[in-house]
């Protein structure tokens, strides 16, 4: 069971997840959850694409839109278009899309803190 708090946030349309990317990472995956130094949880992102013209940031969208079973047109940049932390929207079913996070989350979690 996860001791962090979740990186997601509801709205009406969805939700919106705080990430942490790994651009070059190996593979496309996501990692579980990290808490920053700040107190902040985020979903650890990898992806192959580098962080050069916004390759890595469609790959992190295409990824959550693949790994919530939505399209792409559901899966929005929020904010940190240049950073390694980020916002992104999801819109859909807010409860459907927190399980769909929560299982990721879990199954995916890799010894973090």
């Amino acid at each position: 069971m996860l001791s962090l708090k979740e990186p997601w946030r509801y709205s009406t349309t969805g939700v919106s997840v705080a990430i942490r990317v790994t651009p070059r990472g190996g593979r496309d995956d996501i990692d579980g959850i990290e808490e920053l130094a700040d107190g902040r949880s985020v979903l650890k992102v990898r992806v192959r694409a580098i962080a050069d013209g916004g390759e890595a940031n469609r790959a992190v969208l295409g990824l959550l839109a693949k790994s919530l079973g939505v399209r792409k047109a559901d899966v929005r940049l929020l904010s940190g278009p240049t950073s390694r932390l980020k916002q992104i929207a999801v819109d859909g079913d807010p409860a459907r899309l927190g399980e769909a996070l929560r299982r990721l989350a879990a199954s995916e979690d890799k010894g973090s803190k």
